[in-house]
Formats: C-alpha cells, sequence, structure tokens
C-alpha cells in the first residue's frame, strides 16, 4: 500500500477546520474573550427589561428576542469551539482548561437572562397569546410556547440561578470527568505494538473472523476494568443530581423533563417503548438466522455485529466519499450540494486518534455558521453508513439556520429523522445496485443490525436508565456489581435465548455517554428511526413528489411541533399504531434477508 492509499483509508488527512468560529460579524476582534465580552455587553443591555416583561408591548418583545438571539450567537461560536476542541483531544489540559473557562463565562451570562423565561412563564394566557398572534414574532413563536409549557416546573429566580451556576461544577464537571475518564481508556489487542483507543477495539466487533472478535471483547473488558469503580460513582453521582433537580422541580417521573423538552408526553413514550419491547422477538429472530449463517449454534453478545459478508474489504474515505454523495445525489441534487460542502471546506473531523472522544456526532453550532461532522473512521463498511448518517445531520441543520437561534434545533425525537433518512436513502442505492444474493444479504444485514442497534437496542437502554433512576432513588447508590446486574437483565430481555450475555459484557455499560450527558435521551433514537423508515415509505410511495415536502420538513428545524412536523410529510404520530408500522417495516426487511440467505446457500430453506 502506497502512502497515499494509507492516507486515504484512514483518512488521516480529513480535519476540521474550527478557526472560523471565533469570528463573528458584529465583533471587530476575533477570538473567544471578544465573542464573550460583546456577550457580556448584550446581556448589559437586555437588564433593564427585568421586572417589565409582562409590561412590554409586542415590538418591544420583538426588540429583546432578537438582542438575546445575537447573545446566543455569540456565546454559542465561543461554547461549540471549545467544547470541538476538546472532542478532538481530550487529553491536552489546555482544551480541558479553555472548555472549562468557556462555561463558567457562559453560566456567568446565562444567569442574567433567567429572568426572562420566569417572567414569560408567569403571564396571563391571554396576554401571551396576543404577542404569539403577531406576525413578526415568528422567528421566535414556538419557543416562546415551549417556555410556557415549563411553567409547573420553574424554580424562583435566585434558586434558577443556583442551579446554573451551580452546574459549572456539578452534572456539567462531572459530564466532562466521564469524557476525560472515557476518551484515555486503552486496549491492547494481538498483533498491534502497544495499546490503542476503545474505538478500534469496538470497530473490530464487526470482523468476520471468530477469534478476533473474542479476542476484541476480552480487551474491551480488560481495558474497562480500571476506572470502572470511578465511572459508577460518576453514574452514581449524576443519578442523585438528576433526583433532586426532579424532586426540587416537582417533575412525576425522571423521564418527565427529558419528555417535555422532547415535546412528547410520557404516556406517548411509555407506549413507543412497550411497542418496540413488544416486538423483541424481531431482533432474536435476526440473530438466530445469524448464527446459522456463521454456523454457530448460538451467538455470543461480541458475535452480534459480526460481517456476514464472505470477505471484508476496507473501505478507502475517498470511495465512501463518492458513494454517499451519490446516493444524496440520487434522492436530491439540493442535498448532494449541500454534503458535498462537508467535503470540500474542512467542516468533518474523521480520523481515529489518541485521546479523541469516541462515537460519531454532528454538532450544529449556530445558524450564522456551518455545522460540523466529528468521527472516528476506521475503514469499515460500517462506517459509510455512519458518515451518511451524521451528514444527514449535518443537512439538517445546514438547512434550518435560516430559522435562527430558537427554532434550528428540534427535539430529540425528531432530530434522527434526517440522519436515518439519509443512511437508508444510502443504503437503499447500494442494495439496488447490488444482484448478488451473498452481497445483498450483507447489505441488508447491515442495515438490519442498523435498526436493531437504533431501535430495539436503545430501547432496551431505556429500560436499564429506568432501573437504575428509579433504584437510585428508592434503595440509594448502586454498586459497580448492582450496575451490572441491571444491565444484564435488560439486555436480557432484548436478548433472550438468542444471544449468549459473557461475564465480561456485564461491565460494558461503562463507556456509554448518554446515560451521563442526556439522561433519557436514548429511546428518541428508536423514535426518530421508527419515524425515519415511515417517511422513507412515504418516498417509495410517492417519489419525486415527495422531495419538495421533506425538503421544508428539514428547513423548518423546529418551528412547529413534532405532530405538525411529521404531517408535513404524511406521518400522524398522535397515531397510536404509527410505531407498528415502523416495525413491520424493519420485519419486511428481515423477510428480505431471510431470502437472500437462503438464495446465497448460507442457510438451509426452512
Amino acid at each position: 500500500m502506497t502512502a497515499t492509499d494509507d492516507v486515504d483509508l484512514t483518512a488521516s488527512d480529513i480535519t476540521w477546520d474550527i478557526e472560523p468560529l471565533l469570528i463573528d460579524p458584529g465583533v471587530a476582534a476575533p477570538g473567544l474573550d471578544a465573542l464573550l465580552d460583546r456577550a457580556d455587553e448584550l446581556a448589559g443591555e437586555l437588564d433593564p427589561v427585568r421586572g417589565r416583561v409582562a409590561s412590554l408591548t409586542t415590538d418591544e418583545l420583538i426588540a429583546h428576542l432578537q438582542t438575546t438571539s445575537q447573545l446566543h450567537e455569540l456565546v454559542g461560536r465561543a461554547a461549540n469551539y471549545s467544547s470541538l476542541q476538546f472532542a478532538a483531544d481530550t487529553t491536552d489540559p489546555a482544551h480541558g482548561a479553555l472548555l472549562q473557562q468557556v462555561q463558567e463565562r457562559a453560566t456567568a451570562i446565562s444567569t442574567r437572562l433567567l429572568f426572562f423565561d420566569l417572567e414569560w412563564a408567569e403571564l396571563d394566557d391571554e396576554a401571551a397569546d396576543a404577542h404569539l398572534a403577531h406576525p413578526d414574532i415568528g422567528f421566535a413563536r414556538h419557543h416562546l410556547a415551549g417556555v410556557r409549557r415549563y411553567r409547573p416546573y420553574l424554580l424562583s429566580e435566585a434558586e434558577e440561578k443556583i442551579v446554573v451556576e451551580k452546574d459549572v461544577t456539578g452534572a456539567s464537571a462531572w459530564g466532562r470527568l466521564f469524557d476525560e475518564l472515557t476518551s484515555a481508556i486503552t486496549i491492547k489487542l494481538p498483533g498491534e505494538d502497544g495499546p490503542v483507543p476503545l474505538e478500534a477495539g469496538l470497530s473490530l466487533l464487526a470482523d468476520p473472523d471468530a477469534s478476533a472478535r473474542q479476542q476484541a471483547a476480552a480487551a474491551i473488558t480488560q481495558g474497562l476494568e480500571p476506572g470502572l469503580r470511578t465511572r459508577a460513582y460518576v453514574f452514581n453521582t449524576l443519578l442523585a443530581d438528576k433526583a433532586t433537580d426532579d424532586r426540587l422541580r416537582g417533575y412525576p417521573s425522571w423521564i418527565s423533563s427529558r419528555n417535555l423538552a422532547n415535546e412528547a408526553s410520557d404516556q406517548s413514550v411509555e407506549a413507543l417503548v412497550d411497542a418496540v419491547a413488544g416486538r423483541y422477538e424481531i431482533a432474536r429472530r435476526w440473530y438466530r438466522l445469524k448464527a446459522e449463517i456463521l454456523g454457530v449454534e448460538r451467538l455470543a453478545d461480541y458475535d452480534r455485529l459480526a460481517s456476514v459478508a464472505e470477505s471484508e474489504r476496507s473501505v478507502m474515505w475517498s470511495e465512501a466519499r463518492d458513494l454517499v454523495l451519490d446516493a444524496y445525489q440520487s434522492f436530491s441534487p439540493e442535498l448532494a450540494d449541500g454534503a458535498r460542502l462537508f467535503f470540500d471546506e474542512g467542516w468533518i473531523d474523521a480520523p481515529t486518534r489518541p485521546g479523541k472522544r469516541p462515537g460519531a456526532f454532528c454538532a450544529y453550532t449556530v445558524p450564522s455558521h456551518h455545522p460540523y461532522v466529528f468521527m472516528n473512521w476506521t475503514g469499515r463498511s460500517g462506517d459509510v453508513l455512519t458518515l451518511a448518517h451524521e451528514l444527514g445531520h449535518g443537512l439538517h441543520a445546514h438547512l434550518a439556520r435560516p430559522q435562527g437561534v430558537f427554532h434550528q434545533f428540534t427535539p430529540l425525537t425528531l432530530a434522527e429523522t434526517a440522519s436515518v433518512f439519509g443512511e437508508t436513502v444510502t443504503f437503499g442505492r447500494l442494495l439496488d445496485a447490488t444482484d448478488d444474493p451473498g452481497e445483498r444479504l450483507a447489505l441488508l444485514a447491515q442495515s438490519i443490525e442498523g435498526s436493531i442497534g437504533t431501535v430495539f437496542r436503545q430501547t432496551a437502554m431505556n429500560r436499564f436508565e429506568n432501573q437504575i433512576h428509579t433504584e437510585r432513588r428508592e434503595v440509594g447508590e448502586l454498586s459497580v456489581d448492582r450496575l451490572n446486574e441491571l444491565w444484564t437483565a435488560t439486555q436480557s430481555d432484548l436478548l433472550g435465548d438468542a444471544v449468549e450475555i459473557t461475564e465480561g459484557y456485564r461491565t460494558w455499560w461503562s463507556y456509554i455517554p448518554h446515560f451521563v450527558r442526556t439522561p433519557g435521551y436514548v429511546y428518541a433514537y428508536a423514535y426518530g428511526q421508527l419515524l425515519a423508515l415511515s417517511v422513507y415509505r412515504r418516498y417509495e410511495e410517492q417519489g419525486p413528489d415527495f422531495v419538495p415536502r421533506y425538503l421544508d420538513l428539514l428547513r423548518a428545524g423546529g418551528s412547529r411541533p413534532p405532530n405538525e412536523l411529521g404531517q408535513m410529510v404524511d406521518c400522524d404520530l398522535d397515531d397510536p399504531g404509527f410505531w407498528d408500522l415502523g416495525l413491520d417495516l424493519i420485519e419486511q426487511q428481515l423477510q428480505a434477508a431471510e431470502a437472500a440467505a437462503v438464495a446465497a446457500g448460507r442457510v438451509e430453506p426452512s
């Protein structure tokens, strides 16, 4: 392999340029301090409104919100710069110090704005509705309506200030510690000269060689052992912190605040979880088929992601780029042009590096800037779909930029819509171009396992979260052994008799960031995946006529309630049977995989 090929395989030269975040057109000098200094000045300009929100005219309210928007842009630039720099290398003390500095200054600024939400929430309904009816307030209408939904759970201004200011050394600090601890985890793999990042071992769980998977799993378990008690203590501390916050605010359950933020009722979320858990057999059925394909009686937990391809090849970065752009082009040239910007303009950080945070994500940044995509590229085929997935997030962010700071983001329940849709379009493009039964089986396996990971596994992880939050509140601090037991029990509920859970797998809860950073988040993956599959079905049914409405959905960002956004693409999110529609689509893919396995001669006809 030439040096050029090695660079292409590892994507070692695909790094982002985040320096433009430090330049704002409204600030004369570039830099973090200049951004935050100007934001502090704007906070001072907003102070005279304190105590007067109820008496503001609509024009005065709009002017206040416009200044607030400018402030959020400035703070967002600084916060995104420091957090992205930290994610790219969590081991550099300067990056951690800068992140903390920005968080502390941003918190000090945000506490000066707390009065507005509290006073706005207390406004009587008639006055609030009159403001919201004004045609010029559309840039913040849905946001303002959302603030009022929190009215029963808000504290006094003095109390809210304490909560916000203490968070810098509380939940936020514990989250940063967890990131540093997990980013520092290294493992020892056969054939490697020295320790490698955790991500390298996780990627080997898709290796077609059974011994390689087993050795990787053992190495991961061994790598997770040091610091396990410390990470468990982080978990317990944050579980207790959330319990205290929920008690003081009066939330009825551990998940209620997340559901409120997602604009979803506790009952609707429970219906989603019950629907998915009621169809766990789809996942088990796939794992039984996979065991037959691999020639084993029963899968072990480290076999779940094993490639069923008869040969596994590495994927060059340039090849992945072309595949994904071609897939987006087949659906919408506008989306393809937007995706191309990420590659051409330095909006992606792709290679694995020591100290780099595990996983992949898209940072929306702020509406006046562009988003960034963060990956840990390993050159495996699954990374292609991950790239398509994160670019979907990026395109959603890019198209929604005109909505401004109040409406660019969607609730988490809709945040996966564009990403899963983009991934599904890419998968469909690849499948249509493949006639060979063995290759079709390999592609279908990737898609099914993506759905299992996103829908069924995330729901099982929601059940784990439910257990640990509930037990921490009712019983007290959870030991490592108890966390292991609850993780194993909720995983067993999903896997049943189709997969053997090994002793080492019992500690694998301890590196998952969502439990720490965003409690209650994981069910949104299932919500978003099933919604996106249903949206894709609409595309299959309606063809090109569907594309403009889908693009309008992306452009809308979070400017409307989720049920109205769903209606834009003919999806009724209030229909109790809606989730089963998406689950049926996954089962249909499973049936196609079963047929492909027979056609490829990998299993005997039933």
